[in-house]
This record gives C-alpha cells, sequence and structure tokens, in this order.
C-alpha cells in the first residue's frame, strides 16, 4: 500500500511531505488503524476506534460515558448502519482499503468526481490530478469535509510553489 500511494501515485510535489501508516495492534482481530501524515504530523486516522469515537463525541450513543469495553462498543454496529460513510467525518480501516481498491480500479476522472471522500481524498494526493483539475474543484470543495479540504489546500499550496 505504501509504495503504491507514495512512491507510484502521489504527486511529485508532494513526495517526502506526504506518509500512510499501518499498526495492528495484538488482540484487534485483524483491524487496523491506517493514518495520513503530511509533514510528519497525522492529519487523518482510519479505524473503527475512530469511528466509535465520533458516534460518542457526537452524542450518538445512548451512553455518552461508556465504562468497559462493552459499554465502549455497545451500539456501535447498529450506528455505523444508520451512519453511512456519507454522513459522517470519521471511517473505519475497512472503508478505507474498500476506498483504496476503488480507486486503483478507475480512472482518475472518476476518483476525482466520486462521492466517497477517500476516494476523492486519494485523487487529490494523485500525481495524474493536474492542476487545472485542482483549480476546477475550487468551487466545490466547500461541500466536502473540513478534513478533505485540508488535503486540497495543502495540495493546492504544494503546487504553487
Amino acid at each position: 500500500m505504501r509504495k503504491y500511494l507514495e512512491k507510484d501515485m502521489l504527486a511529485d510535489c508532494l513526495k517526502g511531505r506526504v506518509r500512510y501508516d499501518s499498526t495492528t495492534y495484538v488482540g484487534m482481530d485483524g483491524c487496523r488503524i491506517f493514518r495520513l501524515f503530511v509533514d510528519n504530523e497525522p492529519l487523518k486516522s482510519f479505524s473503527w476506534e475512530t469511528v466509535n469515537s465520533y458516534f460518542i463525541k457526537c452524542g450518538y450513543k445512548t451512553n455518552s460515558k461508556p465504562f468497559g469495553i462493552i459499554e465502549y462498543w455497545d451500539e456501535y454496529w447498529e450506528l455505523l448502519d444508520k451512519y453511512p460513510l456519507s454522513e459522517r467525518t470519521e471511517y473505519t480501516d475497512e472503508e478505507f482499503c474498500d476506498a483504496l481498491t476503488l480507486y486503483r480500479n478507475q480512472d482518475i476522472k472518476a476518483s476525482i468526481e466520486s462521492e466517497n471522500p477517500l476516494i476523492k481524498m486519494f485523487a487529490l494526493l494523485d500525481r495524474r490530478t493536474g492542476k487545472k483539475t485542482l483549480l476546477n474543484l475550487k468551487d466545490q470543495c466547500y461541500l466536502w469535509p473540513e478534513w478533505l479540504r485540508v488535503i486540497y489546500e495543502i495540495r493546492v499550496d504544494a503546487e504553487t510553489l
């Protein structure tokens, strides 16, 4: 994953600045935490944990102060079904992998136009996305989640240096 995203597909102006990381902890049953770093600072994490914390922070869980592992994960699956990817700003490791698979198997135009913010993230960082395309996105980026607008701004700033 890292070689493909950081070496093969990353825009030249971002090489050495953007890094992906994947961590698996013992007892996580194969789940991972994917992270996107820009200039060695974490920008976005993708995991069950970040989504569950998001549900708690937004008040979606009936128990806003869960105690213990059972209470902490209670309602997670129901909330994940209730609030699809398009209605959240945090995403699971599985959603990251699914988006990466789709991104890898479609052309860059489809990725840039995707409603999936994760696919759009990969496309914004992609070397095939040119300056003209980036400028054409300026009028619609206000509709995107804040974290994705930050990525857009980082890419545009890097292109103008």
